[in-house]
């Protein structure tokens, strides 16, 4: 029984993927309200310029991985300024933005950025990536529990957790990838990375906090600025 508990919550895990997103449920992409306009322009700007480069450099990167990203505005009502990248059912690429962010940004360099990182994201294949991590980490959990003699429920609970806990180990790592990354991306669309990268400036520092998400807004800048002087 629990060896069968062990094996569904991997097959759960290979399902489910993992985020690199924090939206859940459908995404809107009803047009901006008038107050919008001029963001939203900028923001088709950016993506016409940016979304051929970001295909180049998926398919210069990669093989057999869809390139074809489609790029969408969340306009849920009450989401906070964010971007996301996940797939849809075919595997395609879905990059997406709240409208919050793209009135928020105070400058087509930071959509740039922003979107460039997005799509460094599906390159560098971190949704897979953090998927076989989660799975690692409930194997592990799991396994831990079962060899104490620990009951099902026990065994499904440290699966849960040792997911968590697997998901979030090299999240950190994947984000200054996606800076790097994105930072080509961008200055070859011809934005500037540097004053894109300044959004960060601009939003609350996680700090360096044990098994969280994002690295410091320091350090993710200094990466910014090591891979665009190396351009």
């Amino acid at each position: 029984m629990r060896w069968k508990s062990l094996a569904m919550v991997i097959a759960v895990l290979g399902l489910a993927g993992c985020e690199v997103t924090t939206a859940s449920g459908p995404i809107s992409t009803s047009a901006p309200a008038q107050g919008s306009q001029r963001g939203a322009q900028s923001f088709a700007q950016v993506v016409r310029t940016l979304e051929p480069v970001a295909e180049r450099e998926c398919r210069a990167r990669t093989a057999r991985v869809n390139c074809d990203f489609k790029i969408v505005v969340d306009n849920r009502p009450n989401q906070p300024p964010n971007a996301f990248q996940t797939l849809d059912k075919s595997g395609r690429p879905i990059i997406a933005f709240t409208q919050a962010l793209i009135d928020d940004a105070r400058n087509a360099d930071e959509l740039a950025f922003v979107l460039g990182h997005e799509a460094a994201h599906h390159i560098s294949g971190h949704i897979a990536r953090q998927q076989q991590n989660a799975a690692a980490g409930a194997v592990i959990a799991g396994l831990g529990v079962v060899l104490l003699g620990g009951s099902a429920e026990a065994v499904e609970a440290a699966q849960r957790t040792g997911a968590q806990v697997g998901a979030r180990t090299y999240s950190k790592d994947f984000e200054l990838e996606a800076d790097a990354l994105g930072t080509i991306i961008t200055a070859r669309a011809g934005y500037d990375p540097l004053r894109g990268a300044q959004f960060f400036a601009r939003i609350p520092d996680p700090g360096d906090k044990f098994l969280g998400t994002h690295p410091p807004n320091n350090q993710r800048l200094e990466t910014v600025r090591r891979t665009a002087a190396g351009l």
